[in-house]
């Protein structure tokens, strides 16, 4: 695929992807796709070689690229595929490049409940759909009647939640697709109570999370029966440092980038993380985030 395309959309040759992590690392991806609408993204995907590597990014959180960069195209959903309406009284259709948190004021300024707890998860529905993210005790496929794929082919499927196997953190069945939109299954409420519910739950986001530093999200999944945050600080990791990569003082499950960290400073810190509390506590910590691309 050369600059030169009939498509609507952007094409960026080796553009660093640190402009498009909240993480703010990355190196470059050889090339960059931001399509112009889901139409234009699907003639994109149709015309892409067979055997070209895809990657797809919303806002770039739970995401490490690593600093050598990232073979093959990235598709760029961050402010496209953000259509939104009501289907009828009780669903509601989204596309894969909705921030979470619009989601759920959406469906709150509807009446309809169920989706606040999306306001907490700082991403698009896309990733949400992709990993099941959760926040404050929800979780993204409890809501989610049915879904609109494409693969690497450029065909678009609609599958149904029975088609996957949903787990914590964990949704099995994707085979070389991704996602374009989702049908939301809510219930009517308070629209009232449900912006109040909102509102706490961002407040309480606000006070235990280091919400205005550069980080990914959660670093690592939940054991069975236990927290990942406690686990780490019980090793005394808060404030532990790898070059310009920290563990959180506001909350353990977090590593802030300090303005210099590179790929590379984080990858090694949550290794170190992982070798600390299996020595400690013979617990084997799972990452959330999802580390893709090429060492430097």
């Amino acid at each position: 695929m050369t600059a030169a395309t009939p498509f609507k959309g952007t094409l960026l040759n080796n553009e660093p992807m640190a402009k498009y992590t909240s993480w703010r690392v990355g190196g470059p991806a050889e090339q960059m796709y931001i399509p112009d609408d889901k139409a234009d993204l699907i003639r994109f995907v149709t015309a892409l070689p067979k055997n070209q590597p895809q990657y797809w990014i919303g806002l770039g959180s739970n995401l490490l690229v690593r600093d050598g960069g990232i073979r093959g195209i990235v598709i760029n959903t961050r402010n496209r595929l953000k259509e939104m309406r009501l289907i009828d009284s009780e669903r509601v259709y989204v596309e894969a490049g909705v921030p979470c948190a619009h989601v759920a004021r959406f469906c709150s300024d509807l009446g309809l409940i169920g989706a606040e707890f999306l306001a907490g998860i700082p991403g698009t529905m896309g990733g949400a759909l992709r990993m099941n993210a959760g926040a404050f005790g929800g979780e993204t496929w409890t809501i989610v009647d049915r879904v609109e794929m494409i693969n690497a082919d450029g065909e678009v499927v609609t599958r149904n939640h029975h088609e996957f196997e949903i787990a914590y953190r964990s949704v099995k069945g994707l085979s070389n697709e991704w996602f374009l939109s989702a049908e939301l299954r809510l219930q009517k409420g308070n629209s009232e109570i449900s912006q109040q519910h909102i509102k706490a739950l961002l407040e309480k986001r606000n006070a235990t999370q280091p919400t205005n530093r550069p980080t990914c999200g959660s670093v690592f999944k939940n054991p069975p029966g236990n927290y990942a945050a406690r686990l780490i600080e019980a090793c005394g990791l808060k404030g532990f440092s790898v070059g310009g990569a920290t563990v959180s003082e506001k909350h353990a499950n977090f590593i802030e980038n300090r303005g210099d960290a590179t790929a590379v400073d984080i990858e090694t810190l949550i290794e170190h993380i992982q070798a600390r509390v299996r020595a400690e506590f013979g617990i084997e910590l799972q990452t959330e985030v999802c580390r893709i691309g090429n060492k430097a």
